[in-house]
């Protein structure tokens, strides 16, 4: 090939690029200009509201700000609301001539939430009480990890009695609970009374709760000891949780439920649909992410077909936890993203009373545990724990017995 002809279309082939880029810089510029000479000239109406205040750890986006705007947002984002204190807001939108609108504004985040009490009217406790009230009544604030929280009033624990007292709480933002109460001291009790109900048979549950958008099944740890799997198929269970471990309460050691890997074994050789949960000492983000990694290293060799849940149960020590209910939050949010990561699914497991006033429940899936005739869970729920006295063929004792909505 001739020299001087490739050195001619190296040449071409320069100048083209060359010529594309000029005129690519060229149009940029241009239509810059001509954006800005539009927003120049732009009607701009952006009318907000007068509280321009976001509470702690509220579900709010930039138009629950706007009362009134001449266009529509260009994506209307959520607000990190987690942290207190002022913040700037900025956000696009096109006026109703479709021109591209900046606009900024400052809302401040503020905590008016006043720290819970876990106390009703009366808080009964014997003479041989170890510990302190203000450490056995659950004190927890939304964003405090150490609310104030003390008992106002006159009274001795060692001598039987009733005295008329008060839980004071208060946060570092001033808001403050005052909960009325009278402490009830009784004499330790000589009873040696022991868990017997009536079981409830399977058979009574799937009469009562099958159908065709609900099946019936168990959830079960070594306090099951070993099952016979073929039974258990046989008279009907649908699917079953299997506990993985837990620690050796906070600050603890894992452990691995001693039935673990007997139970995943049973019910994967027998095709029943197997999910799993994780008794949960986590005290932050951290701890929560290294509880979930436990688990996926441990379930990793099985088939897992439901959920994975994140079981908090540590309700009295919460004091000692040190722990705001957003950290709570925190530690499962995070254990269920560390597992839908890996490809499980991730569940929140809590009574009824926990889930409607300790729980975040938006967008998660959820174990809802409430022994009655109805799960009276007003949020969404996926599963309901409905009794821990179940009576299963090919289990030994009782057994806890789930409805599982499809």
């Amino acid at each position: 090939m001739n020299k001087n002809w490739i050195i001619g279309l190296t040449v071409a082939l320069v100048s083209v690029v060359v010529v594309f880029f000029t005129l690519k810089v060229g149009l940029k510029f241009y239509n810059e200009e001509k954006e800005k000479k539009a927003l120049e000239n732009a009607v701009i109406l952006v009318e907000l509201k007068e509280d321009l205040t976001a509470s702690f750890d509220s579900d709010v986006k930039i138009s629950d700000f706007i009362t009134n705007i001449n266009g529509e947002i260009i994506e209307d984002k959520k607000v990190d609301t987690t942290l207190l204190g002022k913040k700037e807001l900025f956000f696009e939108y096109r006026n109703d001539d479709g021109i591209k609108i900046p606009y900024r504004f400052t809302i401040e985040v503020k905590d008016i939430t006043a720290p819970l009490v876990w106390l009703g009217d009366s808080y009964t406790v014997d003479t041989n009480i170890k510990n302190t009230l203000e450490e056995r009544i659950m004190c927890v604030d939304d964003h405090d990890d150490e609310p104030i929280c003390k008992v106002v009033g006159e009274y001795d624990l060692k001598k039987v009695g009733s005295y008329s007292l008060q839980f004071v709480a208060e946060d570092t933002s001033g808001n403050k609970t005052v909960k009325p109460f009278t402490l009830r001291v009784t004499k330790p009790s000589s009873s040696n009374s022991t868990y017997n109900p009536i079981k409830y048979p399977f058979s009574e549950a799937v009469s009562k709760y099958k159908s065709f958008t609900a099946s019936v099944g168990i959830d079960v740890s070594s306090w099951q000891g070993d099952i016979d799997f073929d039974k258990v198929k046989n008279v009907g269970v649908e699917f079953a949780f299997v506990r993985v471990g837990s620690k050796w309460g906070m600050d603890g050691e894992y452990f691995l439920d001693s039935k673990f890997e007997r139970n995943m074994e049973g019910f994967n050789r027998v095709g029943i649909p197997v999910g799993a949960y994780f008794y949960s000492y986590a005290r932050d983000e951290e701890e929560a992410r290294e509880e979930a990694e436990y688990v996926i290293d441990k379930l990793k060799k099985y088939k897992v077909d439901l959920p994975v849940a994140f079981d908090f149960e540590d309700w009295s020590k919460l004091n000692n936890y040190k722990m705001s209910l957003y950290r709570l939050n925190r530690n499962a949010e995070v254990f269920m993203e560390t597992l839908e990561k890996a490809g499980y699914e991730g569940m929140l497991y809590g009574s009824l009373n926990y889930l409607n006033k300790l729980w975040k429940t938006d967008d998660k899936t959820i174990w809802v545990a409430h022994y009655t005739n109805n799960a009276d869970y007003e949020g969404k729920y996926k599963f309901w724990q409905f009794t821990s006295a179940g009576g299963v063929d090919g289990i030994n004792g009782y057994v806890d017995l789930d409805v599982m909505y499809k």
